[in-house]
């Protein structure tokens, strides 16, 4: 079995999202699911409940921090108590673009990782040009999870590592200019990590230019099997094993 640990197969972001749940299943692969607004999540759910490969995490994403509100806070409570939900996310935070709602963002962040602690559940974190913060927060307080499309230092996955957190490798690092990642992979081993796609974005190099889809999840093994010296059964039993345990799958 193969755990794409991190995606977004759905119709508002993938055509053909149901076709390609199906060909994932007939290569073994399981999915879960990353919902990032009230929309999503919803979608996530009902085909978690549809489909056997498909599991659900739920969300609110950075984008969604300037115009949460209380009511959607108690929604994802309920979905996340009433549901079948194996984590929260994905969220996170990211100053890509900027800091301008910095604030506004942590503010959202602690709020999902509250409703990760009430009901326990693991979380799926999106940290871009914000890793301090995303450690300072994590590390105040008792949540375990990956960080998703790692792109830190190798140091700083030592450190999210001792909060008890896997880091999630996708297609960057079958990108040839991308040696940071796999300076990272090196470092930390197998142990820590789990495979994703990230579909439809974040396509392997051997398929730039095409959307991204689970299938392509091999490209990534495949990789990670080259940098660590292992065959790539090994990753994807490894890589399974890590995931089932983080999210009880």
């Amino acid at each position: 079995m193969i755990i794409d640990t991190h995606c977004h197969v759905y119709d508002s972001e993938i055509r053909n999202a149901e076709e390609i749940i199906a060909k994932a299943a007939e290569n073994d692969i399981q999915l879960i699911l990353n919902g990032t607004d009230p929309f999503s999540n919803r979608k996530v759910m009902e085909l978690s409940a549809k489909y056997e490969n498909v599991h659900a995490a739920l969300g609110y994403f950075h984008t969604f921090a300037d115009e949460v509100t209380d009511d959607d806070i108690s929604l994802l409570d309920d979905q996340l108590g009433n549901g079948n939900a194996v984590a929260v996310g994905e969220i996170g935070l990211d100053y890509y673009h900027g800091k301008d709602n910095r604030d506004e963002q942590i503010e959202l962040f602690e709020k999902m990782i509250g409703l990760a602690e009430k009901h326990d559940l693991p979380v799926i974190v999106h940290s871009r040009k914000s890793m301090q913060d995303t450690f300072d927060i994590l590390k105040s307080h008792d949540v375990l999870g990956s960080l998703h499309s790692y792109s830190g230092s190798a140091e700083m996955a030592d450190r999210f590592i001792k909060l008890g957190f896997y880091i999630g490798i996708g297609g960057a690092v079958t990108n040839t200019n991308n040696k940071k990642v796999r300076k990272t992979l090196k470092r930390i081993g197998i142990d820590h990590v789990v495979v994703e796609t990230d579909s439809p974005y974040m396509t392997p190099e051997e398929k730039r230019g095409e959307k991204n889809t689970p299938l392509n999840i091999k490209y990534v093994i495949g990789k990670i099997a080259e940098e660590l010296g292992m065959s790539e059964d090994e990753v994807i039993s490894k890589t399974a094993k890590n995931a089932k345990g983080l999210f009880g799958i």
